[in-house]
């Protein structure tokens, strides 16, 4: 009987997947350390979102995480991080020596191995970051990364088992040191015949004693089934993990795996045991948190517009904080498009964010009449090499609204020459800000941006969704207004007062604001356009600068008295991870300012006015 190891990623991959990455340390070491004596030597507990999430939402600092870890666990277990290649642990792909400094900094505290993966799929984006994992000490698992494509493509290539072993095989090509192989399926819509033919293949292609890991999610239904194909294939080790995190858009359950390895040539070898109990610890742990519920659920459409579990989460949190989760089901829908036209990369962050991104700002702002910056900067090349050529049109469009045209130079050479990043640049930002520069701040500015250096200043927001503030939210939105008192009818009344919704009418979209609690319609727009100029404007004067999107304001870039071009950047708004400026619509002086750094603003709001 074949003992079938498995790495835990309850503490990374399952935070994720089910509550965000949005996870206090404290609340989760019981856990692990239960995990340990129950058994478990492998663990996923950092790097991917649980780098950046922790000084975004968790007011904590990631390397004091890994520190406590490994505190935990003892000198001789695997503590193990995922690695965007060239992006490391953020959205934005590095130059050489911030990726150098990341794998050194791991190795300072006490990370044993990273996973190191490219969604382009471009080896040469794994090739240099491979290189520093393995000078820094590290064990490199490098990675291919899956995806299944949704039916009704006429893509007869990409994502098939030869793509992946050609890949396979340009990896050892080029010559790259790694420990062993990830196959990892971000969105888990790959279908088992692929996993088992493609682990086969690669079992004869790898020299023999390669390790081969299996990693998917169970957000399509497939998990299990997924697991026991790679298995069959000649997979070594499966991503498993613990309830409360398990199943869903998570991975599949240590017990539940075990349960379908019985009587099989298989085992996972654990006492079931202590892994009732360890569970039930954990379960208790995490009771206080909130978790959304398509967290735990299957979601059929997910073959047929791959969203990875990893990222579903994190951008449904997104969008409950900026009052725009009931667009979730349309961008999804949207996706599909999206992917097909941006070249086919595997549907994993960093370009599942991508994807997400321009799915959104297709479904706010009309198709493609607005290419995010991310997405466009994919489709030119400026990340890499897709796996097949991104739409011309696609194209055409970024190319024309990001003034930039398509390349296909080596990232690590363009990023070098980007004066705004590296160490050097990131030295400076914290001279700038009084701040230690001390490696892991140089770090942390480089991958975290803006929010990191206001981390590091001491402005630490919480960004958890705990049960209790959920509940109490509710009940306030469930409570009878208070119609009698005097003032109810001059009180300006709060932005979160309204909802804003897309409304689809004879093909063209409108946005509609309804008063929450009277459903009444307040104002009806092209969605493209913006909706009616928010309450309060009759009491100004001037033309109001409004937001196409729904998202937070991260920076206000004016002043009450200055003087704006038109076209000028005048206020930055954040959603789903992509910063947008909004520009002023005509030249002239700013007169008043109707928002702070850190509001919600949904689509129409004025922000500011201008005379």
């Amino acid at each position: 009987m074949k003992k079938i190891r498995f790495m835990d990623v309850s503490f990374r991959d399952g935070f994720q997947s089910c509550y965000g990455a949005r996870v206090k340390t404290a609340d989760f070491i019981p856990a692990l350390e239960a995990a340990v004596q129950a058994g478990t030597d492998n663990f996923e507990i950092g790097g991917g979102a649980r780098f950046q999430s922790l000084y975004f939402y968790c007011q904590e600092d990631a390397f004091d995480m890994m520190d406590a870890a490994r505190r935990i666990v003892g000198p001789d277990i695997n503590l193990q991080t995922l690695s965007r290649g060239a992006n490391v642990v953020g959205l934005v792909s590095q130059s050489r020596d911030i990726i150098d400094l990341h794998a050194r900094m791991f190795k300072k505290h006490g990370i044993t191995t990273i996973r190191n993966f490219d969604a382009l799929m471009d080896v040469r984006n794994i090739a240099y970051s491979g290189q520093c994992i393995h000078n820094a000490g590290l064990k490199h698992q490098v990675v291919i990364a899956l995806m299944g494509l949704p039916p009704g493509l006429k893509e007869t290539y990409c994502h098939t088992p030869q793509f992946y072993l050609d890949k396979l095989r340009e990896i050892l090509d080029a010559g790259i040191p790694f420990d062993s192989v990830a196959f990892k399926d971000a969105s888990g819509a790959t279908t088992p015949v692929v996993v088992y033919e493609t682990i086969k293949g690669a079992r004869k292609m790898l020299p023999e004693g390669t390790v081969i890991e299996f990693h998917t999610h169970d957000t399509a239904g497939m998990g299990v089934a997924c697991n026991y194909a790679a298995i069959e294939g000649g997979a070594d080790i499966i991503d498993l993990a613990m309830a409360p995190v398990s199943g869903g858009t998570a991975e599949v359950d240590i017990l539940t795996m075990w349960h379908r390895l019985r009587g099989t040539d298989y085992t996972l070898d654990i006492d079931h045991e202590k892994y009732i109990e360890v569970e039930g610890l954990f379960m208790n742990q995490m009771e206080k948190y909130y978790m959304p519920p398509e967290a735990k659920e299957v979601n059929p459409l997910i073959p047929f517009s791959p969203m990875p579990g990893g990222a579903l989460t994190a951008n449904t949190q997104m969008m409950r904080d900026t009052n725009t989760l009931h667009l979730f089901p349309e961008v999804i829908r949207n996706m599909r498009e999206v992917v097909a036209k941006g070249g086919f990369g595997s549907s994993v962050t960093p370009v599942s964010q991508f994807y997400f991104q321009q799915a959104f700002a297709n479904t706010v702002q009309g198709p493609w009449k607005k290419i995010t910056e991310s997405y466009g900067k994919m489709v030119l090349g400026y990340f890499g090499r897709t796996p097949a050529e991104p739409d011309p049109e696609v194209v055409r469009l970024a190319s024309e609204q990001l003034g930039l045209q398509p390349t296909t130079e080596d990232v690590h050479d363009i990023n070098d020459r980007n004066p705004e990043l590296g160490i050097a640049c990131n030295r400076q930002l914290l001279e700038k800000a009084g701040l230690p520069v001390t490696e892991e701040n140089i770090f942390i500015s480089a991958t975290c941006g803006a929010k990191g250096i206001s981390f590091l200043k001491g402005d630490k927001p919480l960004g958890i969704r705990f049960k209790a503030d959920v509940e109490a939210e509710a009940a306030a939105k469930a409570a009878p207004k208070n119609a009698s008192s005097p003032t109810a009818s001059t009180a300006k009344p709060a932005k979160s007062s309204m909802s804003n919704y897309i409304i689809t009418v004879d093909g063209k979209s409108y946005n509609v604001s309804v008063a929450e609690g009277t459903g009444a319609v307040k104002s009806a727009a092209p969605a493209v356009t913006a909706a009616a100029a928010p309450q309060g404007q009759s009491a100004c004067e001037g033309t109001p600068v409004e937001t196409s999107l729904p998202g937070t304001v991260m920076a206000i870039e004016v002043e009450v008295g200055d003087t704006v071009r038109e076209g000028d950047d005048v206020v930055i708004i954040e959603a789903m991870k992509m910063e947008s400026p909004v520009k002023a619509p005509k030249s002239g002086k700013v007169v008043s300012i109707d928002v702070a750094v850190g509001d919600t603003v949904a689509t129409g709001d004025a922000l500011l006015y201008i005379v």
